[in-house]
């Protein structure tokens, strides 16, 4: 089966080497504590910074999920949180922080549109910026030009970013925000199960004192200092995480490649009378996650027929569940997947 589901999607084809290996050496059985584990997690931090051009003062914390970074982020800094969303999953974070912080502010903006934070009134001093640069639901990103410019606006309030489906495959950069969290089984090409935040010196400054919960921002960095995590981790997703970035490219190489296909992709679409983009503004479509409408017939009928001939597509969701399907154009999916994804609809619209 080729997948081209936007997460978990397609692992990198040396995933199951990389397992065996694993086995073979032991990591699976590694002691949290050891001193093969702390080498470990050095070495992927470096690696991280090293491929995802990570400034140096910044750190590297691994978690479970992107779901368990919302928790993190909301229990670890006071003051107001300011959510901005177009999308179902910027909503979820968005709700999932008002559980624990009931005046935490949510704005909608239509996804069509740039984000402009100006139609909210941000005058507190401090609090968190809360964005999410890839949303997965609708295939709509935030710039980073348009992130270095909230970063200019509000230098006293921390930005935490959501780049779920696009860190590891677009050049973002990480400098412009304090806070970045995605999960590995999207762009970086990994089994599900692990997280990744990075975090400024700013945001780690401004964090709160609570350490009355288990995986609390300030134990995490407690341990990281000691090149530990407070919990038994996902050894084999951090080993598996090391062993990707030691042969993959730079991101900002990655990222070219992902828009090169990109533009591939809207061109051929660009025939396609019954499929087209549900992002029409280029300023703010992903390069990541490709979202076509249609009827929903129609798109009933492509996405049965794909996966009769092998090919998993993504199903539509929220609000535009029945009306679109997805794709995921994440650097672990080989071009001649593409090219059978490609040739599978041309066939199926004709």
């Amino acid at each position: 089966m080729i997948t081209f589901y936007p997460g978990p999607s397609r692992v990198y084809d040396k995933v199951p080497e990389y397992v065996r290996q694993a086995y073979d050496e032991g990591i699976l059985s590694i002691n949290h504590r050891s001193s093969e584990f702390m080498s470990l997690l050095e070495h992927t931090n470096q690696l991280v910074k090293k491929k995802l051009n990570v400034p140096d003062d910044y750190q590297i914390f691994y978690l479970s999920s992107a779901t368990e970074c919302w928790q993190v982020i909301a229990q670890s800094f006071d003051g107001l949180s300011y959510h901005f969303y177009n999308g179902a999953f910027g909503k979820k974070w968005f709700e999932n922080t008002k559980k624990i912080k009931p005046l935490t502010i949510g704005y909608h903006y239509e996804m069509n549109k740039v984000l402009n934070l100006s139609e909210l009134d941000l005058s507190g001093e401090d609090g968190l910026i809360c964005l999410t640069q890839n949303e997965t639901s609708n295939g709509t990103c935030i710039s980073n030009k348009r992130i270095a410019k909230i970063r200019k606006e509000y230098p006293n309030h921390i930005i935490a970013v959501d780049a779920t489906s696009s860190l590891g495959g677009s050049k973002l950069n990480i400098e412009n925000a304090d806070i970045w969290y995605a999960s590995v089984q999207k762009c970086l090409g990994l089994p599900a199960g692990m997280s990744v935040m990075i975090c400024s010196p700013y945001a780690l400054e401004a964090r709160n004192d609570c350490r009355k919960y288990y995986n609390s921002l300030n134990a995490i960095v407690d341990n990281a200092a000691k090149s530990q995590t407070t919990h038994t981790p996902n050894v084999l997703n951090l080993y598996l995480l090391n062993r990707v970035l030691a042969t993959t490219k730079n991101v900002a190489k990655i990222s070219q490649g992902l828009q090169d296909r990109m533009k591939a992709y809207l061109e051929f679409f660009e025939t396609k009378v019954e499929l087209k983009p549900l992002i029409t503004n280029s300023k703010v479509r992903s390069e990541t996650v490709l979202v076509l409408q249609g009827n929903p017939e129609l798109i009933s009928k492509i996405k049965e027929e794909a996966k009769v001939e092998g090919i998993m597509l993504g199903n539509g969701y929220g609000e535009h569940k029945n009306g679109t399907f997805r794709i995921a154009n994440f650097p672990a999916i080989r071009n001649k997947e593409i090219n059978s994804l490609i040739e599978f609809i041309d066939k199926s619209t004709n």
